[in-house]
C-alpha cells in the first residue's frame, strides 16, 4: 500500500468521524420534534365574556323543548317541513341592549338575562307570517315575548320568509316528477338527463313584484365544479302556494330562445323549430372545471408553528393575545362577530360583525341578469365550512367548533367552524438602520392575531378575517375565491362578461360587504373628526420674493348624519377617525381612524325597485347614532321581498347630530368582477382582497408597540451575537425543533344540489 492510498485512508476515516460527530452534535442540540403545547386556557374569569357567547347545544335543545309545549300549535320538524306547516326556522342569542351589558362589565350591575332569539315559520295559520320570539331565561326558559312588530314596524308577510333547504327539496322533486317529464324527447336527446345527471342553482330575488315567490332556476351537468357547466336550459317556477300541487312553471328559456312551459318546449322541439346547441357530456370529474392538482405532489410547502407554544390563549369565547382581548362569536344569519374589543385593559370597539355580503350579477340569460344574492338570507354563518387544516388556516393554529339550530329540531356542531392563529407576516412592523452619526438597528417582526372562518355559499367562498395588529390596529378583511358564476353562452353574451370555455360564459358582477363598527374609542360618546391636507401658497420667510407651495392640514367636525353619509364614489376625507373628549399628552384628541380598502364596481341605480332594500351600498362609509332599534344595516327578509324591504338601512340617515354621541361606523367594500380564464377552475384570492382598517390616531402618546417584547435593537457597541443583546440570535436553540402534528382530520360533506 503506499502512501498516497494511506493518505486518502486516513482523511477518509476522519471525515467518517467528523460527520459522526456533527450528528451527535446535532442530536444533542436540536431534537427532531418537540411537543407543542395548546392554547393556553386564560386564568381570569371569563364570565364577562359569556354574556356574548353564542348558545350552547343544551341551551338550543331547551329552547325547541320549550317552544314545542308553550305554543299551542303542532311545530314540524323544518327539515322536512311543508310550506303549510309550522316549524322552527331558526334560534340564535339574543344580545342584551347595550347599557345594560355596560352596566355589568364597567358598573358592577347585575348579569343580563340570557335569551334566545328563534325565529317560526307559521305556514298553517288563516294569515300565513314569520314571527319572531326572544325566549328565556336561559338555561330554563319560562317566557316568549314576540317581538316582530316591535322590532320591524310590522308583521312579516310569508312570502319573505327565507328559502329552507326543505322546500328546495321540494321543488327538485317537482322537477323530477312534473317539469322534466314534459319534454321527454328533449330531455332525452338534449340534456342527456338519466334522472341525476343535472344540477339546478337558484337565483334571487324570487320575482318581480311584492307578493311573488317566482325563482329562475339554471340547469348544469351535474359533475365536479358544475357551476361551469351550463346547458342552456332555465326554468322560471311559482312556488308561491303553500299547496305543493298548485306549483307550476311561469316561463322557460333555452339557448337565446323562451317558452310558455316545458310543453311547448317539446312541441316545437319535435317540429324541428328549436335551435339546439349540444353539450359535450362532461367526464364526473368535471374536466376543466375539477380542482385536481394537475402536477404530482413534490416537496413540502413551508409551515408555520410556535416554537414554545401560542402566545394567545383562549377560555370560551374569550381571547387574549399581548395586549389584547376580545369576545367572539358566531352568528347563523350574519357569520363572525366580536365584542368587547379591548387594548391594554381599555375597551376600543363594542361590537365589530358583518352585515351583509351582495352580489349583483350581469348576463343575457334570464337567471343571470335576474340575480342579486343577499347571503345573509341564506345564512353567512349557517354556511361556515369546516376549515382544513394546513390550507384554510396553518396546520398549527387552534379549530374551533360552533352549534347552530337553523332549519331543524335539533342543534348541530360545525366543527373547525372558527381558526386562531398567530401569524408572522414576513415584514417588520417597523424598523430603521442607523448608518450616521449613532449606528444601531431597531426593528419588530409584523407578527399578528387573525381570527377566521370561511363560508361557503353556493359558489363563492368567503374568506373572513379579523386580524390583530401589536400597535393597536384591527383589520377586517374578505378574501373571495370558489367558482364564478356562469350564463350559458349564446348570442350577446360577450356584452355581459368573457367567455370562458366552449359554452360557458362568466358573467360581470359585484361584491359588496357591509360591516358594523360600534367604536368606544376612550369612552361611549364620541365624534366625528376629518383631516386632510390643502395646498397653500406662502412667501418664504427668510425669502419674500420667493413662493412656496405647501401643504397645511384641514380640519372638520362632521356634525350630524348627512354630513358622515360618503356615497360609494365621492370623495371622502383621507382622514376620519372617531374622537374622544379625552386628550393624550400632547393635547390631541385621541382617536381612531377608519381606514378602507375596497375596489368597488357601481352601485345598482336608486331608481331601481329593489334598490331600498340594499341601500346601505350606497355609502362606503356612513356614521350613525347607535340605536337598539337599528341593530343590523339589512334583514334577511330582504332578499324575497326587496320591492318592500323590511329594513331599509337609508332611513337610519335623518340628519340627527352625531357629536360626542354612541356612534357607529358601517362601513362598506367591495370589487367589480369581471370573471376571465385565469378564473378557471377557481377565482383567486390575489387581488381580490377587500376590508378596513381601524387605526389608532393621537390615541396614545407614542406607538404602543415599542413596548412589545417582540422588538429587537442592537448598536454597534453592542455584541449582537449575545442572546441576551439579541434573541434572533438565539433561535437556532429556543426554535430548534419542530412541533408534534395532529393528525390531519375533516368533516364530511353535504350536497343538496342534485336533481
Amino acid at each position: 500500500m503506499n502512501m498516497k492510498t494511506v493518505l486518502v485512508l486516513l482523511l477518509l476515516a476522519l471525515a467518517t468521524i467528523f460527520a459522526l460527530v456533527c450528528v451527535l452534535l446535532t442530536r444533542a442540540r436540536a431534537p427532531s420534534t418537540c411537543q407543542q403545547q395548546p392554547p393556553a386556557q386564560e386564568e381570569a374569569d371569563d364570565s364577562h365574556s359569556r354574556v356574548f357567547a353564542d348558545l350552547t347545544p343544551e341551551e338550543l335543545a331547551q329552547v325547541v323543548q320549550y317552544l314545542r309545549g308553550s305554543l299551542g300549535v303542532p311545530l314540524a320538524d323544518a327539515a322536512h317541513a311543508k310550506p303549510s306547516d309550522n316549524c322552527i326556522a331558526s334560534v340564535d342569542v339574543q344580545l342584551p341592549a347595550k347599557a345594560e351589558v355596560l352596566r355589568f362589565l364597567d358598573a358592577g350591575g347585575a348579569r343580563p338575562s340570557r335569551e334566545a332569539l328563534a325565529v317560526l315559520y307559521f305556514g298553517a295559520q288563516a294569515e300565513p307570517n314569520v314571527t319572531e320570539y326572544v325566549v328565556g331565561p336561559l338555561p330554563a326558559p319560562t317566557y316568549h315575548r314576540d317581538i316582530t312588530v316591535q322590532k320591524y314596524g310590522g308583521k312579516v308577510p310569508y312570502h319573505r320568509r327565507p328559502t329552507l333547504p326543505a322546500e328546495y327539496k321540494q321543488i327538485a322533486d317537482f322537477f323530477k316528477k312534473q317539469v322534466f317529464p314534459a319534454a321527454p324527447s328533449f330531455m332525452h336527446q338534449v340534456m342527456e338527463y338519466d334522472g341525476a345527471s343535472l344540477a339546478a342553482v337558484t337565483t334571487a330575488p324570487r320575482g318581480s313584484q311584492s307578493g311573488d315567490r317566482l325563482t329562475w332556476f339554471i340547469m348544469f351537468q351535474n359533475v365536479s365544479g358544475f357551476f361551469l357547466h351550463p346547458v342552456g336550459l332555465e326554468v322560471l317556477v311559482d312556488h308561491s302556494s303553500l299547496d305543493l300541487a298548485q306549483w307550476a312553471v311561469h316561463r322557460v328559456f333555452y339557448n337565446g330562445q323562451y317558452y310558455r312551459d316545458m310543453s311547448e318546449l317539446e312541441s316545437m322541439y319535435v317540429q324541428g323549430g328549436v335551435h339546439v346547441e349540444k353539450v359535450r357530456r362532461a367526464p364526473q370529474d368535471g374536466d376543466f372545471s375539477s380542482m385536481r392538482p394537475r402536477a404530482p405532489v413534490a416537496a413540502a410547502f413551508p409551515l408555520q408553528y410556535e416554537p414554545q407554544g401560542p402566545r394567545y390563549s383562549i377560555r370560551s369565547n374569550h381571547i387574549v393575545f399581548q395586549a389584547w382581548s376580545f369576545a367572539f362569536g358566531m352568528s347563523v344569519t350574519t357569520g363572525m362577530r366580536l365584542f368587547d374589543i379591548r387594548y391594554n385593559g381599555e375597551r376600543v370597539v363594542y361590537e365589530m360583525s358583518v352585515q351583509e355580503a351582495l352580489s349583483v350579477y350581469g348576463s343575457n340569460c334570464p337567471g343571470g341578469m335576474s340575480t342579486r344574492y343577499m347571503d345573509s338570507s341564506f345564512g353567512i354563518g349557517r354556511y361556515a365550512s369546516p376549515l382544513v387544516r394546513g390550507v384554510d388556516c396553518p396546520y398549527m393554529a387552534t379549530y374551533v367548533d360552533a352549534h347552530t339550530l337553523r332549519e331543524g329540531l335539533s342543534s348541530s356542531r360545525k366543527v373547525a367552524a372558527l381558526c386562531i392563529f398567530e401569524q408572522n407576516l414576513g415584514s417588520p412592523l417597523r424598523r430603521h438602520y442607523s448608518n450616521l452619526q449613532s449606528l444601531y438597528y431597531g426593528g419588530m417582526v409584523n407578527s399578528a392575531l387573525v381570527l377566521r372562518s370561511i363560508t361557503t355559499v353556493g359558489n363563492y367562498d368567503y374568506v373572513w378575517d379579523f386580524v390583530f395588529y401589536q400597535n393597536g390596529a384591527i383589520e377586517g378583511k374578505v378574501q373571495a375565491t370558489g367558482y364564478t358564476s356562469s350564463s350559458f353562452f349564446h348570442g350577446n353574451g360577450l356584452q355581459y362578461g368573457n367567455r370562458v370555455w366552449e359554452h360557458t360564459l362568466g358573467t360581470i358582477h359585484t361584491h359588496f360587504v357591509n360591516y358594523k363598527v360600534d367604536l368606544d374609542v376612550g369612552e361611549v360618546k364620541n365624534s366625528l373628526v376629518a383631516h386632510d391636507m390643502a395646498f397653500e401658497m406662502a412667501q418664504a420667510p427668510w425669502n419674500p420674493e420667493q413662493q412656496i407651495e405647501r401643504p397645511r392640514l384641514t380640519e372638520k367636525v362632521l356634525d350630524t348624519e348627512d354630513q358622515a353619509a360618503f356615497r360609494l364614489h365621492s370623495t371622502m376625507p383621507r382622514y376620519i377617525y372617531f374622537a374622544t373628549n379625552q386628550k393624550n399628552k400632547w393635547g390631541h384628541q385621541r382617536g381612531y381612524r377608519i381606514q378602507i380598502i375596497s375596489f368597488a364596481g357601481d352601485h345598482i341605480p336608486e331608481a331601481s325597485s329593489m334598490e331600498r332594500a340594499i341601500s346601505w351600498a350606497r355609502y362606503k362609509l356612513a356614521v350613525t347614532r347607535r340605536k337598539e332599534e337599528e341593530p343590523t344595516s339589512t334583514s334577511v327578509y330582504n332578499q324575497n321581498d326587496p320591492w318592500t324591504p323590511t329594513v331599509t338601512f337609508a332611513d337610519f340617515i335623518n340628519n340627527e347630530t352625531i357629536t360626542n354621541e354612541d356612534l357607529v361606523a358601517w362601513i362598506t367594500a367591495g370589487f367589480l368582477h369581471i370573471p376571465h380564464s385565469e378564473d378557471i377552475p377557481n377565482t383567486l384570492t390575489v387581488g381580490n382582497s377587500v376590508g378596513f382598517l381601524l387605526r389608532p390616531y393621537n390615541y396614545y402618546d407614542l406607538d404602543p408597540s415599542i413596548y412589545s417584547p417582540d422588538g429587537v435593537f442592537f448598536t454597534s457597541e453592542q455584541d449582537f451575537m449575545a442572546c441576551e443583546v439579541n434573541p434572533i440570535t438565539c433561535l437556532s436553540q429556543t426554535a430548534s425543533c419542530l412541533p408534534s402534528l395532529p393528525p390531519f382530520t375533516y368533516d364530511g360533506f353535504q350536497n343538496i344540489s342534485r336533481l
